[in-house]
């Protein structure tokens, strides 16, 4: 279980992915500080955005540290029950994401277009709501999962040809009948993947008809720079899951599986806090601030 054979790269790919891990867990960090500071910043939008930045550092350090533990050891290794274990909590935080994604889209659309609802729609008991409701379909769809690979049987060689406990490639592996489980993965995929990106679209496309009735150019930038940042993640975590999982095992390829995993559990966590941040004002303000630098936040 690795990223290369070639001893040579080993050091360049710790250094890449050490990198990576220490930059998304100290950004996303900084974004849950700045928002738990800031009173500004205690709304529902922001109050998915500190989820969502909590959730990317729990999939960033389930998979990241054996990943670093790995490419420094000889022998890149791992336990059966440690690889159900890194497989759970990985599925469960990159279905949270799924979930999380279609819920800060559902809250824009009631900004956007019911902005005289919002404050009731959107309240804290909805919000904490759809928040616990994501965590426990995430833990159950993820642990049904798991259910069913323990009980799937391995060819002698069990050498994992990605650098994680993921789905498709120890399906590979397996000896015995995987039909059933490869239904039962397809039909989760669909409840964690395709409705909550079409919850999203069907938001977005709610939030386009409201942009163009509105008659200002100004008004339209304000309105598409507050769902640019999230439409730019969507896009970025939906591509590369899509990639991975909507295929049979028997169509996957490692080297594919490798990049797009690599995109939606290093990439896309590391540069979510700079795509919601750069872009937004408050956010802006409220890291300034966390800095000690409130003076400047206007720049």
């Amino acid at each position: 279980m690795g990223f290369s054979d070639h001893p040579e790269q080993q050091p360049l790919l710790f250094t890449l992915f050490l990198g990576m891990y220490l930059v998304t867990l100290l950004g996303n960090l900084f974004i849950i500080l700045a928002i738990v500071s800031d009173q500004h910043l205690h709304t529902p939008m922001y109050f998915f955005l500190a989820n969502l930045s909590f959730i990317d550092n729990c999939l960033n350090c389930t998979i990241v540290p054996k990943v670093l533990t790995n490419i420094q050891a000889q022998h890149q290794t791992i336990s059966h029950t440690g690889c159900l274990l890194q497989m759970y909590f990985f599925m469960t935080m990159a279905m949270l994401d799924d979930f999380l994604l279609a819920v800060m889209a559902y809250d824009r659309y009631v900004a956007i277009c019911l902005p005289l609802h919002y404050t009731t729609i959107m309240c804290p008991q909805k919000c904490l709501l759809l928040v616990a409701t994501s965590w426990l379909c995430s833990n159950l769809l993820a642990l049904s999962l798991i259910l069913q690979m323990a009980q799937v049987s391995f060819c002698s060689s069990h050498s994992i040809p990605h650098f994680f406990c993921d789905l498709l490639p120890l399906l590979k592996l397996a000896c015995s009948d995987t039909h059933t489980f490869q239904l039962i993965m397809f039909a989760e995929a669909a409840l964690s993947g395709v409705v909550p990106l079409t919850c999203v679209l069907v938001s977005y496309a709610h939030i386009m008809n409201t942009i163009l009735k509105i008659p200002s150019s100004g008004g339209k930038h304000k309105v598409f720079s507050t769902c640019g940042s999230h439409l730019t993640v969507v896009t970025l975590f939906y591509g590369a899951l899509f990639l991975v999982y909507f295929q049979p095992s028997s169509s996957y390829s490692a080297n594919t599986g490798i990049v797009a995993s690599v995109v939606y559990t290093m990439v896309t966590p590391m540069l979510n806090p700079f795509i919601y941040s750069l872009r937004n004002k408050d956010m802006k303000g409220a890291l300034w601030k966390l800095f000690g630098l409130g003076k400047h936040c206007n720049l």
